[in-house]
């Protein structure tokens, strides 16, 4: 056999596999009862793996290979979000007030509260779900909050562990999503605007990820809004990225229809809560010998407003979805080939500093 045919063997092989852990996070494992659960009368198996394909790209081909181009549109066309016009309102976030009553008004304000004082800056929380699970981090010092920006950024991207090394971060987790054509990028290209700082320091108008900025304010309160980066300056904005999509404003849930069009997948997201507490979400996914699958727009949205969030956003997610505890990996991102504890090259990152 040539060299070029056995590569593009291998090649072909590859793609296989991956579009085989795919189909298995939605529990296709044998062929016959495959199909019958494609083409039978499990619509939200179908949704699934349209929109978990359609959105993670580089798998689109595996939505192709089962349905036509007409399916497909029609099976996103009744799964999206559609987020709310708003900005935030920052006179609607306090800045955190400890209760140290012991009284809960639920679990999740037990999970918040319990066991911390005035002293302390994060805490950590395990969550599960119905086919996920993962951590929030607490952190009731929102001045702490920084963003982190890759030290070559526009050429390449670094590491969690890089990141969070070089700002002595407490608690770190990745940021924004980045340009990659290829979806084998290094990381080097954010997209949309980098505030840091109170200055523009990246813009790259690319971003077409729903959302807008997501960033903090000078008075450390977390700002969502659609508008252009001369209207984040003026809002006072002083560390923001953009992204999205949007899942809480002003209290107010994003509109979502079906699982919002992103499918099942890993997730990263940030919040604040209307005492200023601010939450970082990490979801793990694609772990599926132990079902944990990853989780949809609805799932996240629901676990930001069960802690409280009056504002939230989604960040990148898939193999970017990471959580470090000083150089310690507390979530398990896995890539869509199977490889497990993998540190994609980003270009930003939100961090909690000493």
């Amino acid at each position: 056999m040539a060299k070029k045919e056995k590569k593009k063997k291998i090649k072909l092989n590859l793609r296989i596999k991956r579009g085989l852990l795919l189909l298995f996070s939605i529990g296709i494992i044998g062929l016959s009862s495959g199909l019958f659960i494609l083409y039978g009368p499990f619509s939200w198996v179908r949704n699934t793996l349209i929109t978990t394909a359609m959105t993670t790209m580089s798998h689109q081909y595996l939505a192709r290979w089962f349905f036509s181009d007409e399916y497909i549109n029609k099976v996103l066309a009744n799964n999206y979000i559609i987020e709310t016009n708003e900005t935030t309102n920052p006179d609607l976030i306090d800045m955190p007030d400890i209760d140290s009553s012991g009284q809960y008004a639920s679990k999740y304000e037990k999970d918040i509260f319990e066991g911390v004082d005035e002293n302390t800056i994060y805490k950590k929380i395990y969550v599960k779900g119905t086919g996920y699970d993962g951590y929030i981090i607490a952190i009731y010092k929102p001045e702490k909050v920084k963003l982190a920006v890759s030290s070559k950024l526009g050429t390449e991207g670094q590491t969690l562990k890089t990141l969070a090394a070089n700002n002595n971060a407490l608690i770190a987790m990745n940021a924004s999503g980045f340009f990659d054509p290829t979806w084998n990028g290094n990381g080097a290209i954010p997209h949309g605007t980098v505030i840091k700082d109170g200055r523009v320091i990246y813009d790259y108008q690319d971003a077409q990820v729903g959302g807008g900025f997501i960033g903090f304010d000078k008075n450390n309160k977390l700002i969502l809004g659609k508008m252009t980066k001369e209207q984040a300056l003026a809002k006072g904005m002083r560390d923001g990225i953009e992204f999205g999509p949007f899942l809480v404003v002003n209290g107010k849930p994003s509109f979502i229809k079906g699982d919002g069009g992103w499918g099942i997948a890993p997730r990263s997201a940030i919040g604040q809560r209307q005492d200023g507490i601010v939450l970082f979400v990490v979801i793990n996914g694609r772990n599926y010998k132990a079902g944990i699958l990853g989780i949809d727009m609805v799932g996240l949205t629901e676990i930001m407003m069960n802690y409280g969030a009056i504002n939230a956003a989604n960040l990148d997610g898939g193999t970017s979805s990471a959580l470090l505890e000083g150089q310690e990996l507390v979530n398990n991102p896995i890539s869509s080939s199977g490889s497990q504890g993998v540190l994609r090259r980003i270009p930003t990152a939100w961090i909690v500093t000493e």
